[in-house]
């Protein structure tokens, strides 16, 4: 029983993926406003049926990659060692979530943020990022830091923002890690 659980959940994931994938890669290409669920089940090959047994929308679809690197963020700052301030908690979490998921393709990243510009989805990711600020800040609460929660999980994910968009804007060989490191260096300051 256990094992087919596993494989169906496993296929669940899968499906999830592979439409989010072709949401992506259909926004960027024709932009979000073009895009129908239609022609994401068509490039999924899955049904509508399946579509709508996964997403509410397209918009949900482009963004579910994003919400799920979110909920790995939570899950590794809330596994932190106890002792660790805040800030070094934060630090640590991201360290491990990119040895997790391995460098991003450049170009890839630079896609997802034109693909992103969209109204509907800027609304639905700031969203998403108000309700990551609040965990964070939930998450660090209990950890010594010479600066409010909520204060440092907004600086943070400043800082990630920061980051992410000098290394997809620059020419340079660094990786995003090094690019994070030196941004959360700099922004650490007052809260160490």
């Amino acid at each position: 029983m256990d094992t087919t659980v596993g494989l169906r959940e496993r296929k669940k994931a899968e499906t999830r993926q592979a439409v989010h994938e072709a949401a992506l890669r259909l926004a960027v290409e024709h932009g979000l406003d073009a895009v129908t669920v239609e022609m994401i089940v068509d490039a999924a090959n899955i049904s509508r049926r399946t579509f709508s047994n996964y997403f509410a929308g397209k918009e949900d679809a482009v963004l579910y990659g994003e919400e799920q690197r979110i909920r790995r963020l939570l899950e590794l700052v809330r596994a932190q060692p106890p002792g660790m301030t805040a800030w070094q908690a934060l630090r640590r979490s991201v360290e491990e979530m990119y040895h997790l998921e391995g460098e991003p393709v450049r170009e890839w990243a630079v896609r997802t943020r034109l693909a992103r510009r969209h109204p509907a989805l800027l609304d639905r990711q700031l969203g998403n990022l108000a309700g990551l600020e609040r965990d964070l800040a939930d998450a660090i609460a209990d950890r010594e830091s010479t600066v409010p929660p909520a204060v440092t999980a907004a600086a943070f994910l400043v800082a990630l923002r920061l980051a992410t968009h000098t290394w997809t804007e620059e020419d340079e060989a660094r990786t995003l890690l090094d690019v994070v490191d030196e941004t959360l260096a700099l922004m650490a300051r007052p809260f160490t």
